[in-house]
């Protein structure tokens, strides 16, 4: 007998065909009668495929009695009760490093692309405006200060990137670290010393809303915020505000607080460049995402070390 998975969230072609091959796959996400489906099939689903954008709601968790892991598509797990995971036995595994290079090299084409005006530009030209039309300067980017929250794998690889920018680079995170990089101890503080504060930490009860209106009025009117962590970090309603409001000079957002819906009003502002939640969306690390995902729940139900776990 085949393990019994639900898939909670569409994959890539290859990942689907590859998990229906080894596992009687339910695709809840299309299901038309999900209670109904849980009265007949819930004692007898030992996994669950997820996005890291969803994870798994209590709710449906505690339907799940027989529930071995939990496969993350993501890097994220902070929507995984992990307490409760511990608790229950249920194993927890993410995607890890393969995302990390295309994630890095997204935070600093969108750091380019807000402080240049790449996306106005292009709006100016495809609208006809450029003849006897000007756009207003950009902001230089090389030797800027930077200011890094959360130096893990992503925060890392985001500061040897702009190395080669000549750029000034500072940091927050949970720990003072050994690299070339100044530290501060709180994001406030980090804030006040930077053109740029790029977001990279993970989501957690301690970093929601972390960036919040003191951070943003540290950063001041020609400062601006980069996120491409997650949208729970930044007050948004507070961003929002301070951003109309001429206090905050811009903000090139990946990750928003309710994806994917994007409040209206960031739709207005020309100092902001936004994004559906790309940072990892190549199809060389898609595929490497889902081949992680794969040998995860082969690795379980095999009895075999799994090459990723967060529990």
């Amino acid at each position: 007998m085949k393990p019994e998975i639900i898939q909670f969230c569409p994959q890539l072609p290859g990942l689907e065909a590859a998990l229906a091959e080894r596992f009687t796959v339910h695709r809840f996400f299309e299901s038309k009668d999900p209670e109904g489906f849980l009265a007949r099939h819930a004692g007898a689903i030992r996994g669950l495929v997820t996005g890291a954008h969803l994870g798994l709601p209590p709710d449906l968790g505690a339907r799940l009695p027989a529930l071995e892991i939990v496969a993350i598509n993501g890097v994220g797990f902070d929507k995984v009760d992990l307490v409760e995971a511990r608790r229950r036995g249920v194993r927890v595994t993410n995607t890890p490093d393969v995302l990390t290079e295309d994630v890095a090299d997204f935070a600093i084409g969108l750091s380019i692309a807000l402080l240049r005006q790449i996306v106005r530009g292009d709006a100016f030209v495809r609208a006809g405006q450029w003849p006897g039309g000007t756009l207003p300067f950009g902001v230089k980017v090389s030797r800027r200060r930077f200011g890094i929250f959360g130096l893990g794998r992503i925060g890392r690889a985001i500061a040897r990137r702009l190395e080669g920018f000549d750029a000034q680079i500072a940091y927050c995170g949970r720990t003072r670290q050994d690299v070339p990089y100044d530290f501060e101890p709180t994001p406030l503080a980090l804030a006040a010393r930077s053109d740029v504060l790029v977001l990279a930490a993970s989501a957690s009860a301690e970093t929601r809303n972390v960036i919040d209106r003191p951070v943003m009025d540290a950063l001041g009117p020609s400062g601006v915020i980069v996120n491409v962590a997650r949208g729970a970090l930044v007050d948004e309603p507070a961003l929002l505000a301070a951003l109309q409001e001429g206090r905050l000079g811009g903000a090139a957002l990946d990750v928003f607080a309710d994806e994917p819906r994007v409040p209206d009003g960031f739709f207005g502002l020309s100092n902001v460049v936004l994004a559906p939640h790309m940072g990892s969306a190549t199809g060389e690390t898609r595929q490497a995402m889902a081949d992680l995902v794969l040998a995860n729940l082969v690795a379980h139900f095999s009895g075999e070390a799994l090459p990723t776990a967060v529990v």
